[in-house]
């Protein structure tokens, strides 16, 4: 479907047992996978006011889409997506109210992005700049930002981190959580298995670690925000509360492991 470039250290890879057939015609994909079967409607979060999507096709890392709606906002924004696209799932989205606009966290889920963007009329793609060399089908709908912060809309912004990638991103959301703030944070910062940490990778399915001054940039961007909830990449991996205090107890923990504190 798309070559991937994965650079000096292996930045990605599918394991096969993930690898299937597609094709991608006039904004669909047509699947051929015999453990297939019909989309399931976005998960409601009420507590957050955030919708998530996970296609039952198995493919690549198995990574969510995910968005914060508002019917009284401006519009939908689709933070990162999925790599399939067909009509029952488009069908789900335009039900909770469209799209508005799209932003990716990093190169990862650049892969039917234009996709995306064309099934909703041509919707902006939001990527930061440092990235835009992973870019492999350029189309007119994306915007490459740059600096450190981008405002999405009133309460949206795309604060530039780096780390897992030069430009890697996180989507900060004012009003989540009631009020309280919430990071969509891709693999910028993983939740990890307690759901009480995060860490910090260079490359994930390498266990390649991230430089300390790579984590230190990341914390420092964070520092400004007020923020008590994470959505991490994958279905249910989140940090459900106090998520400022667990970002810099993580930071800590993780800097004095490397050796590197």
């Amino acid at each position: 479907v798309a070559s991937n470039t994965l650079g000096p250290w292996g930045h990605l890879h599918v394991a096969p047992s993930a690898k299937m057939s597609a094709r991608l015609s006039t904004g669909r994909t047509a699947v051929d996978d015999a453990r297939g079967s019909a989309p399931r409607s976005p998960e409601r979060r009420p507590a957050a006011r955030n919708r998530s999507h996970r296609h039952p096709y198995r493919t690549a890392l198995r990574h969510r889409a995910a968005g914060p709606t508002d019917p009284d906002a401006q519009g939908n924004v689709l933070w990162d997506c999925l790599s399939l696209i067909d009509d029952a799932t488009i069908a789900a989205v335009q039900a909770v109210g469209g799209l508005t606009a799209i932003a990716s966290s990093h190169p990862h889920f650049y892969g039917t992005l234009v996709e995306w963007s064309q099934a909703f009329n041509g919707i902006p793609i939001y990527l930061h700049a440092a990235d835009q060399s992973w870019v492999m089908r350029p189309d007119p709908a994306m915007v490459f930002w740059e600096g450190a912060t981008y405002p999405l809309a009133p309460g949206l912004t795309l604060i530039h981190c780096g780390g897992h990638f030069a430009g890697s991103t996180v989507l900060y959301w004012a009003a989540g959580a009631e009020g309280r703030g919430v990071l969509f944070t891709g693999d910028t910062l993983h939740v990890v298995e307690d759901h009480h940490y995060i860490s910090f990778m260079y490359s994930y399915v390498n266990y390649i670690p991230l430089a300390g001054v790579g984590v230190r940039q990341i914390t420092e961007r964070l520092i400004p925000l007020g923020y008590d909830r994470i959505y991490g990449c994958f279905a249910g991996w989140v940090v459900a509360s106090d998520a400022q205090a667990a970002v810099a107890r993580s930071a800590t923990r993780y800097l004095r492991a490397i050796g590197d504190a």
